[in-house]
């Protein structure tokens, strides 16, 4: 072994790189278009076209002038005219996503994606690839020639300070944090910039006194306990560069999966909100299902023109992958918990104590067991559709309007019509 490399390394320690990519969405646009976006201002914009689009994210080019994330679409064009808006293309994100984990997962086998774009990599035993600054130019440079990704790296000896290093600079940096540099470079930053802090609870410690990382740091543990319960003992750990936490090969299984849909206008008549209840409903259920799972509880997110938002959920009778079930608990919730004189502007379900199928104790109703057969075909040969054909190969009648009859048609896909365009309003009646 090169003794040189060997001295980067800690005897009784871990090193750990956080690969962030910069503005990957618009990054990745710009890679697949450079003539047509590079060095100009652009941003990825939910509804670019509707009255409350929002941008998702935006290049650095406008960042300069002064667009930023969560900023109106109106907003952001009259602040920089000359703006390009971009619709997502989440199938494009997803494979520049896979392709750059690809790259990093060359060099450990200890990767652990926490989004999109990002993940940690333990590069503790990849001696045999040089230092740990070799390595992450060397994952920084490939990354950039191979797919013309910019991104920036965090090399530290834990995850959290890894995380916090990949921030030091952006766009294109890598940067080295070490637990001895944590007073230097950290203790004067305000508590909000320490990773794992959100903005109530940075406000929280702004009110008992303590304003910066460097006072949370030196704050008595038994102090944050009694005010913040078990989160008061990780910040003190936090704030001194402290942390634990492994690098997992895998994802931790699902503990809910949701989905939320901003709409393009506030929406509340009965008809309406059924249609987008629906519409969530089942495309909740086919991640479900594509999981293996079953869901022992239904949650709603509603969210008013004011920005306000509530959540109401409740415990299922019986683990449940329909969407029709799903549908029904979303409706029933909504009927109970929102009037119909108050408009929403956006509307989400999560499902929520998911087990596998294989292990769940599902009841079957007296009167329905036998359909439950012909049922779940169905909905493979719908799933097996979609999955071939695209998501609008099949559609339920509730998505389409009160008056399917109108609707109905036949796709031709590939050559081959499609004869089952809708089913019921349930997802399992054939026409």
């Amino acid at each position: 072994m090169n003794r040189d490399v060997d001295a980067y390394y800690p005897t009784n320690g871990r090193v750990i790189l956080h690969v962030d990519m910069n503005a990957f969405y618009c990054s990745v646009h710009e890679a697949e278009e450079p003539d047509k976006y590079r060095g100009k201002p652009t941003a990825v914009a939910g509804s670019i076209e509707l009255r409350k689009g929002i941008i998702v994210t935006c290049s650095y080019a406008a960042r300069r002038r002064g667009i930023s994330t969560g900023m109106h679409v109106n907003r952001a064009l009259k602040q920089c005219p000359e703006l390009i808006l971009i619709k997502p293309d989440f199938h494009l994100y997803r494979k520049y996503s896979k392709a750059f984990m690809k790259i990093a997962y060359s060099y450990t086998p200890l990767m652990q994606a926490t989004s999109i774009d990002e993940c940690y990599l333990d590069i503790t035993g990849s001696r045999q690839f040089g230092t740990p600054q070799q390595i992450a130019e060397e994952i920084q440079r490939r990354i950039d020639e191979e797919l013309g990704l910019p991104c920036s790296v965090g090399i530290a000896p834990n995850k959290l300070l890894a995380k916090m290093a990949s921030d030091m600079k952006k766009p294109r940096g890598i940067s080295v944090l070490r637990i001895r540099d944590v007073p230097r470079l950290l203790w004067n930053k305000p508590c909000g910039e320490l990773f794992g802090i959100g903005g109530k609870t940075a406000e929280k410690l702004r009110k008992i006194g303590i304003h910066t990382i460097g006072q949370l740091a030196k704050t008595d543990e038994e102090a944050l306990i009694r005010t913040f319960g078990v989160m008061g003992a990780w910040m003190k750990q936090a704030a001194n560069g402290i942390d634990h936490s492994p690098v997992l090969e895998e994802r931790e299984p699902n503990k809910s999966i949701g989905h939320t849909t901003t709409l393009p206008a506030d929406i509340q008549e009965r008809e309406d909100v059924h249609r987008v209840l629906l519409n969530i409903s089942d495309q909740v259920a086919r991640r479900l299902r594509r999981q293996g799972l079953v869901a022992g509880g239904v949650q709603i997110t509603i969210r008013t023109p004011d920005m306000k938002t509530i959540t109401r959920s409740r415990m299922l009778d019986t683990p449940t992958e329909n969407a029709g079930d799903i549908y029904d608990e979303a409706r029933r919730l909504y009927a109970e918990h929102w009037s119909w004189d108050k408009p929403v502007r956006l509307l989400g379900i999560t499902l929520q104590h998911l087990t596998p199928k294989s292990e769940a104790a599902i009841q079957l109703d007296l009167f329905e067991y036998e359909k439950q057969p012909k049922k779940e075909m169905l909905t493979q040969t719908m799933d097996m559709l979609r999955n071939k054909f695209g998501e609008n190969a099949v559609v339920t009648a509730g998505m389409l309007g009160d008056d399917p009859s109108v609707l109905l048609r036949n796709h031709k896909v590939r050559g081959t019509s499609l004869q089952m365009d809708f089913v019921g309003k349930d997802g399992l009646d054939l026409p």
